[in-house]
């Protein structure tokens, strides 16, 4: 664990970015290595078909991990507090919401994803590919819910490091596993799910063990495992517009297919592989917005703003830095990244379009992600929420619906852009404001 309140500022948010950038590098290498294999062996269209899925089961699942972020905050403000009770109560009270969510969850994916797909106008030769994928994807949530709250849990208490370990033997087990359900045993899309379930079932459940073996938090007793109201309303009060901004963002992606499935099935597989190399490059982003988020939470419940601010012009620069890289990286080489996905010209060339567009927006994304950051871990979640819903549902839908009709699939690629500038301009604003600084949780219960 990682006392976030004193030394360095920009040294803690690097070093505890690192481990989860090296995660989410991981999980994206996680997912990517299913759609090489789909897109290599079972063609195009299975690789059409897994891009489609992901925005729905994003959406089912979106609103519950909305809440492990809320559980995140509301530990590293209990933690950065020294309040210990407190983050024991949040721990048992996270799994069983857990629990029950993913029960729901499961069930719910099961069956609506055919009616769902249908919905956004899936095309029919990828339909069934599509259906068999969510149908197995969502029989898994318990572990994908559990290793989240796992996670969302060690980094509110400044352990950016045990996650990783858990999802590296995930991601060897996903990489063996891969090509013996999809080539060896010939189960196609529907053996990319499979090797995605058990890998995430072994990362969940020695991760658990692990941790209650070794750390008394972790010691959950069955006669403490009931709904404590005060918790449950806390993770509400912080974790509900985090639910919603998350719901948002994932309904936004199924309606955003609904635009590019207009254009038909490479179009969508173009959006699939360019939306992986997206991930990758998206990833140091969002791990330093994360840290920055764990970083402010641990030191408002100390009362250190003065740290939090100090953190903040760290992160950008960092962000600054990176943004260079990304402009490299999508203006020369995205050709060579697009082609691990699949060989069919026209796909490759929508796809290397995609990133070219993009990757000149990529830096509102960086630093709009860093500021909402602060904003998220001081616990201010609602207007993180509307900054959300204004970028997606006031821009990003509308202008992607009318560039597409006007000047063709190009028009959905500067409406993702054009958003992000949007939610930049939205974020900093309000982080230079000021008003999030007594928003922390700890304060307001004293």
């Amino acid at each position: 664990m990682r006392d976030l309140t004193k030394g360095s500022e920009g040294k803690h948010i690097l070093l505890f970015a690192i481990p989860m950038l090296i995660g989410n590098l991981f999980q994206a290498l996680y997912n990517t290595v299913d759609s090489i294999w789909v897109g290599q062996i079972v063609g195009s269209n299975g690789l059409a078909a897994v891009a489609v899925s992901f925005p729905i089961i994003f959406m089912l699942i979106s609103f519950v991990m909305g809440f492990t972020m809320g559980v995140t905050i509301i530990i590293s403000q209990y933690y950065g507090a020294k309040d210990l009770e407190n983050v024991k109560r949040t721990i048992n009270n996270t799994f069983l919401m857990l629990l029950l969510a993913s029960f729901i969850t499961t069930l719910a994916g099961i069956l609506l994803s055919r009616r769902l797909l249908i919905l956004i106008d899936t095309p029919p030769v990828i339909l069934e590919n599509a259906d068999v994928y969510l149908k197995i994807m969502f029989m898994g949530m318990l572990f994908m819910y559990g290793y989240n709250g796992l996670s969302a849990i060690l980094r509110g208490m400044g352990d950016s490091k045990t996650p990783l370990y858990f999802l590296i033997v995930a991601t060897f087990v996903n990489i063996i596993l891969d090509p013996i359900f999809i080539y060896v045993l010939k189960l196609g899309v529907a053996g990319a799910a499979y090797a995605t379930v058990i890998s995430q079932g072994v990362s969940f459940i020695m991760g658990f063990f692990y941790l209650y073996k070794r750390y008394e938090m972790f010691k959950i007793k069955y006669n403490q495992l009931k709904f404590d109201k005060d918790i449950i309303l806390l993770i509400f009060k912080i974790g509900f517009p985090m639910a919603i901004q998350q719901t948002l963002v994932s309904v936004a992606g199924v309606f955003l297919n609904a635009i590019i499935n207009r254009f038909g099935a490479d179009a969508m597989a173009a959006f699939g592989a360019a939306s992986r190399v997206e991930s990758f490059i998206f990833m140091p982003t969002m791990s330093i917005a994360l840290s920055v988020s764990s970083f402010t939470g641990q030191n408002l419940g100390a009362g250190r703003i003065d740290r939090v601010k100090r953190g903040f012009k760290a992160a950008m620069v960092m962000g600054f830095i990176l943004s260079i890289f990304t402009i490299f990286i999508t203006q020369f080489i995205p050709r060579y990244l697009i082609l691990m996905f699949t060989k069919n010209k026209v796909v490759v060339e929508l796809g290397v379009q995609y990133l070219k567009v993009l990757g000149l927006f990529y830096c509102f994304f960086t630093f709009m992600f860093i500021a909402n950051g602060v904003i998220r871990g001081a616990g201010d979640t609602f207007v993180a929420m509307l900054i959300t819903l204004v970028g997606l549902w006031f821009v990003r839908i509308p202008l992607a619906n009318i560039l597409s009709k006007r000047i063709g699939l190009v028009g959905v690629w500067y409406a993702i852009g054009i958003g992000f500038l949007v939610g930049m301009t939205l974020s900093l604003s309000y982080y230079f404001s000021g008003r999030w600084k007594n928003k922390g949780i700890i304060k307001s219960e004293i």
